[in-house]
C-alpha cells in the first residue's frame, strides 16, 4: 500500500481527479482558487491543470480582470470530452438520450416500442441510439458507455432479466450486448428512475426517499443514505409482490404480483369496465374523472385508496422523508390525494410526505444518465492511471 501510494503517476492521476471533481461540482475557477479549496500547492494545481488542458478534460472558459495583478484564467472541466447514452426500455415506449459529462442532452429519440421480439427490440432501440447520437453531432462509436433501464432485475451471473414479463424474450441483454456494440450497463428501470429523481427531481436533497412508480407496472425505487439501495440480490423495492387487499380479477396475478395486478394502468382499466366504463386506458379514465364523470371519480378513489395502503407499508418499513409517486397513473396525485390521504388517515398514524414527480416521462432516462456520467468518469481516470 506503502508503494502503490508514493507511485508518481498515482499521485498525479489522484490530483487530477480532485481537481476535476471540484469543476465538475461547482464550475469554473482559477488555479489559484483551487489550491485554496483543494489544499494542492499552486506548482501542482498549475501541473495537474496542464496535463488535463492537453488531454481535453479541462480548458480555458474566461479571464478575470479589474483587479491588482496579472489578469487571471478561469478553467472549467470540457463537458464534451466524453459522451454517454441513457436507454428508457419501457412496454409502450423507448428512449434513448446522448448527454456530456455534465449530464446536458444533446440528443434524444422517443419510439413506439411494436417490438414483438427481442431481436426486434433490440433493433429497435439500436436505431434509436445511432438517431440521437446523430442529432448530437457523433458517431454511435464515439459513446463512452451506456446506462439501459429495464423492466425486471438483472441477474449479471446468468445474464438475464428476472421478472421482465412485459418484455417479449428472456435474452434481452445478449440481444442489446450485440446490437449496441458499446460498454453497456443494465440496471431495473424504477431504480433509474429514483436516480434520476434523487439528481433532478423532488429527491434532490433527501438523504432518504422511496419512488414508487405505477403505470403500465408497479415498482419502487429507494434512497437511503444518499445511496441507491437494491438488497442482496436486487429485488429491493418489487412492490408489485406485495398482497393487495382484493383478490385480483387477472389470472396472471401470481405472476406479476396481485399488487401490479389491481393497482396498475390495466387494472384501473378492468376496475373501469367492470363498473361500465367502455374506455381502453388508464389515460382515459382519469381523463373522465377530471371530467367529473361520477363512475370514473369512484374508480380514481379505489385506486387511490389502493396506493395509500402501499404508501402506509412503504413508509412502515422504511420511513422516508417523502415518497414520490410517478408513472402514468401515479402522478395523477390531483385526482388521487384525497382519496390517499384518507386511506392513510385509516390504517394509522403514520403520515408520510407524499408527493409527484416532475420528471414526466424522463426520470428512467435522467438516472440512465446520471448512472452513465458516474460510470463514465471512472473509466476516465482507470485510462489514466494505466
Amino acid at each position: 500500500m506503502r508503494s502503490e501510494l508514493g507511485n508518481p503517476r498515482l499521485l498525479r492521476v489522484m490530483n487530477e481527479r480532485h481537481l476535476l471533481d471540484r469543476l465538475r461540482d461547482h464550475g469554473p475557477a482559477s488555479r489559484a482558487d483551487l489550491a485554496k479549496v483543494t489544499g494542492l500547492s499552486k506548482p501542482t494545481v498549475s501541473a495537474a491543470l496542464a496535463g488535463l488542458e492537453e488531454d481535453g478534460l479541462v480548458h480555458l472558459v474566461g479571464e478575470v480582470s479589474g483587479r491588482p495583478g496579472p489578469v487571471t484564467s478561469l478553467y472549467d472541466m470540457n463537458a464534451g470530452s466524453a459522451y454517454v447514452a441513457g436507454i428508457d426500455i419501457g412496454r409502450d415506449w423507448n428512449r434513448v438520450a446522448v448527454a456530456d459529462l455534465r449530464g446536458t442532452f444533446a440528443g434524444r429519440k422517443d419510439g413506439r416500442n411494436d417490438a414483438r421480439n427481442t431481436a426486434d427490440l433490440a433493433r429497435h432501440v439500436r436505431e434509436l441510439a445511432h438517431a440521437a447520437a446523430a442529432e448530437a453531432g457523433l458517431e454511435w462509436s464515439a459513446i463512452t458507455c451506456t446506462v439501459a433501464g429495464t423492466p425486471g432485475v438483472y441477474d449479471p451471473a446468468a445474464g438475464r432479466l428476472d421478472f421482465a414479463y412485459n418484455l417479449p424474450g428472456s435474452d434481452l441483454v445478449e440481444r442489446l450486448r450485440s446490437a449496441l456494440d458499446s460498454d453497456l450497463v443494465i440496471e431495473n428501470d424504477i431504480n433509474l428512475a429514483a436516480v434520476g429523481e434523487h439528481a433532478y427531481g423532488e429527491g434532490r436533497g433527501k438523504a432518504h426517499f422511496a419512488l414508487v412508480s405505477i403505470g403500465t407496472g408497479v415498482g419502487m425505487g429507494i434512497v437511503i443514505n444518499g445511496e441507491l439501495y437494491v438488497g442482496a440480490r436486487g429485488a429491493a423495492g418489487e412492490v408489485s409482490y406485495l398482497p393487495a387487499a382484493e383478490d385480483p380479477a387477472d389470472p396472471a396475478a401470481l405472476e406479476h404480483g396481485s399488487t401490479e395486478s389491481v393497482a396498475s394502468a390495466p387494472g384501473v382499466v378492468r376496475a373501469a369496465r367492470a363498473a361500465g366504463l367502455d374506455l381502453g386506458t388508464a389515460k382515459e379514465v382519469f381523463e373522465a374523472a377530471g371530467r367529473g364523470d361520477p363512475t370514473a371519480l369512484a374508480v380514481v378513489a379505489a385506486e387511490g385508496q389502493r396506493i395509500g395502503g402501499l404508501v402506509v407499508a412503504v413508509a412502515a418499513v422504511l420511513d422516508p422523508e417523502v415518497i414520490v409517486l410517478s408513472g402514468g397513473v401515479g402522478r395523477n396525485l390531483d385526482l388521487l390525494g384525497r382519496a390517499i390521504e384518507r386511506r392513510v388517515a385509516g390504517l394509522g398514524p403514520l403520515r408520510p410526505q407524499v408527493v409527484a414527480s416532475t420528471l414526466g416521462d424522463s426520470g428512467v432516462l435522467l438516472g440512465a444518465v446520471t448512472r452513465a456520467r458516474q460510470r463514465a468518469w471512472e473509466l476516465i481516470f482507470e485510462a489514466r492511471r494505466a
